[in-house]
């Protein structure tokens, strides 16, 4: 196994709540400089950077080097362009149009930079979901895997990086579906897939996955002795959500559940389901240093028994993320924002207030729940 202690950062999805996401990642950037020097960037502390859908952005942008200032300012110029209104035909599959967003993610992370690019300065795993196949993709670009390997037609590294961030992003309902060629050659031949969101995996939170896919020999099955060792003291997840809202659609009446609501709400409804559940499991199998609560019968699970317990757990924990209920709000300290505007994952309008929400959330990071890595 790879030695050294394993650092490994994990960011939800949720649409333009990205922002809130970064408010939590700027405070762990200030104390990655304070500790490791004011040039560091989180790319040079953690190992293993993750993200589904708007935390592919992210955790791409973050895994490339950039700053959580320099992703901000991404959100703040391209947030309006992101969410261009679909014209009216067009809005009976999808409200948003797809060109807006795959040109600025062009623009940023380079039309011809590859998954295998050398500008990516850690692991990176993002999430998508093939339609054509109707399963789950988490792609990574450790070099060890089964299908990153150049001698492979079918190379996952080859795929330009812009267009699986895009891919991740696609959400149901919002953007149209990002079509995807898989490079052939005469034993191969050419195959087009279709991929949407990974939001309506059970990754839209990928922590869990992550852990899975640095760790299990099969996602290392070139090197399996290089899979990186678990244990409490060995690895640290770090997982940034996007925000919850348990009861957005409190007063809801059986009747106003057409088709129009289902279309619309289901997708929101399968990322909390599934971050929560990711979540979840990481509590579970892992120390847990940090969390709010998950609800009112299991709380944070700090100290709990279950399957693993003291050192056998298999790595340590930190989760961060807010609570964007009315009451959630006044308890972080945010009495003067409207859960509306921060709850819809295309308030583009509410840039300033999610990065606000995202800043008080930010005050619950701590220096010791990083101790020992």
């Amino acid at each position: 196994m790879d030695p050294g202690k394993k650092k490994l950062l994990s960011i939800d999805g949720g649409g333009i709540r990205g922002v809130l996401a970064l408010g939590a990642l700027k405070k762990i950037e200030d104390i990655v400089k304070a500790k490791c020097g004011p040039q560091t960037r989180l790319a040079d502390y953690f190992d293993y950077i993750s993200g589904t859908s708007t935390g592919a952005i992210v955790a791409t942008g973050l895994a490339t080097g950039m700053t959580v200032d320099d992703i901000l300012a991404f959100y703040k110029e391209a947030g309006a362009q992101m969410f261009v209104k679909a014209n009216l035909l067009r809005r009976l599959r999808y409200k948003f149009e797809d060109e807006p967003l795959a040109r600025k993610l062009r623009d940023v992370f380079g039309a011809d930079t590859t998954f295998g690019s050398s500008k990516i300065k850690t692991l990176l795993m993002m999430v998508m979901r093939n339609a054509t196949t109707d399963s789950p993709w988490p792609l990574s670009n450790n070099p060890h895997a089964k299908y990153n390997n150049n001698g492979r037609a079918d190379d996952n590294l080859k795929f330009p990086l812009w267009q699986l961030v895009r891919a991740s992003t696609a959400a149901p309902t919002y953007f149209p579906p990002e079509v995807i060629v898989l490079p052939g050659d005469e034993k191969v031949k050419e195959k087009e897939f279709v991929f949407v969101d990974g939001g309506v995996t059970m990754y839209n939170n990928p922590a869990f996955q992550m852990f899975l896919m640095a760790t299990l020999d099969r996602y290392w099955p070139k090197a399996p002795d290089k899979r990186w060792k678990a244990g409490v003291d060995d690895m640290l997840i770090v997982s940034v959500g996007t925000g919850t809202a348990a009861n957005v659609n409190e007063g809801l009446e059986p009747e106003d559940m057409n088709l129009i609501y289902n279309a619309s709400t289901i997708p929101s409804a399968l990322m909390f389901a599934a971050q929560t559940e990711q979540d979840l499991l990481c509590r579970v199998f892992g120390k847990c240093v940090a969390g709010e609560p998950i609800d009112r019968e299991i709380g944070d699970l700090f100290g709990s028994a279950g399957p693993l317990s003291g050192p056998g757990k298999l790595f340590s924990y930190a989760r961060y993320d807010a609570d964007l209920s009315r009451e959630g709000l006044n308890r972080l300290g945010c009495p003067d924002i409207e859960p509306e505007t921060v709850q819809k994952l295309d308030s583009v309008d509410g840039i300033d207030e999610l990065w606000h929400v995202g800043v008080k959330v930010g005050e619950k990071v701590k220096p010791e729940h990083f101790a020992g890595f």
